[in-house]
């Protein structure tokens, strides 16, 4: 097992026009003749970091990163006021993809995804199989009604002041309701006094769900006022909606992807998002590989996950593809 490969900077970058007065923003690093690589990054809204650039081996990969819609460096930013989310969707995302590849020159690749990531993964893979190579998922999240219901809720018998917190962020009216509705509500509202509130109320919940361990430490981006808002708002703009994705289609739809082999990490402690999703995955998807990391919960920096998600990508590096 290895840990990340040293830090990378992009040798090639840009911003593309995707329509709806959209463009976003794109970088590619590694070997410009390597074997292609993308990575869709968690959240919704969280956009790239630098450190996912390093789970690839530069000299065999061209590794290929965007902000998607709202995210990240590319515009116009969810955090805005007036944004109007209305053109960003699982489906603006997928024609996304498809328009960067084009873009790009590239034929197929390998897709790599976290959390909200490996949702985006395999709907793309599903819907276009003929573009994949592999695939290598970690955090497994298919953004089920079942799964949104169990992370705004349910948990919170395993974190119960921390939910009650998040409970009290939304009106007496809202809180037997749903949360997701509720936030997204005062989220989008136009005063900053409310949105900022809801925005840091919100974060504060996803960074408790996922400190499994005493020390844990927080993405530092948490800290930044624009990021929490801009995430937060699509977090709830894409559960209120449950992904645009029928429920359960993306394990229904596995066997589309036999020809198409896969990584799926997933740490045993994720307690926010319970092993049992990529379980039945596995159980529909003919070729793909189930890695449990004993000590791990759902962030990527957890004991064991980086090894996992690292050792993968060398393992494909060297697969010979047609």
């Amino acid at each position: 097992m290895t840990g990340l490969y040293p830090e990378i900077e992009p040798h090639d970058a840009g911003m593309l026009d995707v329509g709806d007065g959209h463009r976003i923003y794109w970088e590619i690093c590694g070997n410009p003749e390597g074997k292609p690589a993308l990575v869709l990054h968690g959240g919704p809204g969280s956009g790239c970091t630098p450190g996912a650039r390093r789970s690839f081996d530069p000299d065999a990969y061209r590794i290929v990163l965007f902000d998607q819609r709202g995210s990240g460096r590319s515009t116009p930013h969810a955090s805005e006021p007036g944004i109007d989310l209305s053109a960003n969707t699982t489906a603006h995302l997928l024609a996304d993809i498809e328009r960067l590849r084009e873009h790009l020159g590239i034929e197929r690749w390998l897709v790599l995804g976290g959390s909200w990531g490996s949702t985006l993964a395999l709907a793309y893979a599903e819907r276009h199989p003929d573009r994949v190579t592999e695939m290598v998922l970690f955090s497994i999240a298919l953004t089920s009604a079942s799964e949104i219901d169990w992370i705004t809720r349910g948990v919170g018998m395993f974190f119960p002041e921390a939910w009650a917190r998040l409970r009290d962020g939304v009106r007496e009216a809202e809180r037997d309701g749903c949360l997701v509705e509720g936030y997204h509500r005062l989220l989008m509202n136009p005063d900053p006094a409310v949105h900022e509130k809801a925005a840091r109320d919100w974060c504060n919940w996803e960074m408790a769900i996922v400190a499994v361990h005493p020390n844990h430490k927080p993405h530092p981006r948490y800290e930044q006022a624009a990021f929490r808002l801009g995430f937060a708002r699509l977090v709830t703009h894409y559960w209120r909606h449950r992904g645009w994705l029928v429920d359960g289609i993306l394990v229904r739809n596995a066997g589309r992807l036999a020809s198409i082999p896969g990584v799926l990490i997933h740490g045993r402690v994720d307690i926010g998002g319970p092993l049992i999703t990529p379980w039945r995955l596995k159980e529909h998807w003919p070729g793909s590989e189930l890695i449990v990391v004993g000590e791990a919960g759902h962030d990527a920096r957890d004991p064991g996950m980086t090894e996992s998600i690292v050792a993968a990508t060398n393992r494909f590096a060297v697969r010979r593809h047609v």
